[in-house]
């Protein structure tokens, strides 16, 4: 998929998108299955005029962007998937294109009738346009889609609509996604997705708090040593410690994933003024590293490399441990009730089997 961050119309045209697209516009965090069927049809009907598929989404979120203009941070929305991640499962969906526009004073005031004729039909020359059942765009929000069909219709581009999707009689949208993460409810959010729940990035330096634990506790063994990735939004719609599954740490794209429990959030029970500078990261520990793994790994450590980690289960909120002593026995614990998860899990996994071939 081909990436465009923002739309300069005095460039050259190979900097720009095709001209001639079908095109589809939204924030698409998370990409659920709502969108995913947006996209399917996008691409069909991308393929039916021969022109690729674009989706055209903002960065930051406009919600984002006023509530900093307003000076009223409770008005952002929480956060489900970073750019990163909107982009890899937009290109998993096979968009062809994606237009990153900057959310920004220019773009928020700019009349509806302006959005149409400068980005749709003079930047992009669009084919078709599809949107959701409550689009709006332009300043204050006064464009909407009989707006935008009655200019589809004058200036040559086709225009549709599509309706809510639902799961189960459930309106699948961001804000269910945002509801259920919030609520810890991992299958819920598995559903609405259509997959588990998944954050990647590059793997990061941290305070090496990890080991530390385990050189003041006796027993501890190599310590709690994590894998860091940092969530770019302040504001993540998940947080706690859950068990997750981590990808791509291995060099053989083949291999199983890997267990362990994660902390996502802002960590209470640590300084502030650590060397991710209270920064929210997603830390994981693998429960059993393999023998084999660190031989792989420059230097035996993952720094740097691209790792996908998911989150399957929630085990509880974030807590704030008064000494390394304590945390290290919450740590532990964690440990412990992860393995007795993914143990149930692959119980379950045996008696379906078994089912299955009596």
């Amino acid at each position: 998929m081909k990436i465009f961050r923002g739309l300069s119309l005095g460039s050259a045209r190979a900097s720009r998108p095709s001209q001639g697209c079908a095109l589809t516009i939204g924030n698409f965090d998370g990409v659920h299955r709502g969108h995913q069927a947006m996209l399917a049809l996008l691409q069909n009907e991308a393929r039916h005029r021969g022109v690729p598929s674009c989706v055209m989404t903002f960065e930051p979120h406009p919600r984002d962007y006023f509530a900093a203009v307003h000076r009223k941070p409770e008005l952002a929305p929480a956060r489900i998937a970073t750019l990163r991640d909107k982009l890899e499962e937009l290109a998993r969906c096979g968009v062809d294109q994606c237009v990153v526009l900057p959310f920004n004073e220019r773009l928020a005031s700019q009349p509806p009738e302006s959005f149409i004729d400068d980005i749709l039909v003079d930047a992009l020359g669009v084919k078709y346009v599809l949107v959701g059942d409550d689009f709006r765009f332009g300043v204050r929000r006064t464009g909407d889609y009989a707006m935008l069909d009655a200019a589809g219709e004058r200036l040559g581009f086709d225009v549709a609509r599509m309706q809510s999707y639902e799961v189960h009689g459930i309106r699948v949208s961001s804000s269910a996604v945002r509801d259920a993460l919030a609520a810890g409810d991992m299958e819920r959010v598995a559903a609405l997705l259509g997959r588990p729940y998944s954050i990647s990035g590059h793997v990061v330096h941290g305070r090496k708090l990890g080991r530390q634990l385990a050189e003041s506790t006796p027993g501890a063994g190599d310590g709690f040593r994590t894998l860091n990735l940092r969530f770019s939004h302040w504001k993540p719609a998940a947080s706690g410690i859950f068990a997750v599954q981590v990808h791509g740490l291995h060099p053989d794209p083949a291999a199983a994933p890997i267990a362990g429990v994660a902390n996502l959030g802002v960590r209470p029970s640590l300084d502030p003024n650590d060397v991710n500078g209270g920064r929210v990261l997603l830390e994981t520990h693998c429960l059993d590293w393999p023998a084999d793994l660190s031989a792989s790994l420059p230097g035996g450590e993952a720094y740097g490399k691209i790792i996908r980690v998911e989150l399957l289960h929630k085990l509880h909120d974030e807590l704030k441990y008064d000494s390394l002593a304590a945390l290290t026995r919450g740590i532990a614990k964690d440990c412990d009730d992860a393995r007795a998860y993914f143990a149930s899990l692959h119980a379950q996994t045996r008696r379906q089997t078994t089912r299955d071939r009596i």
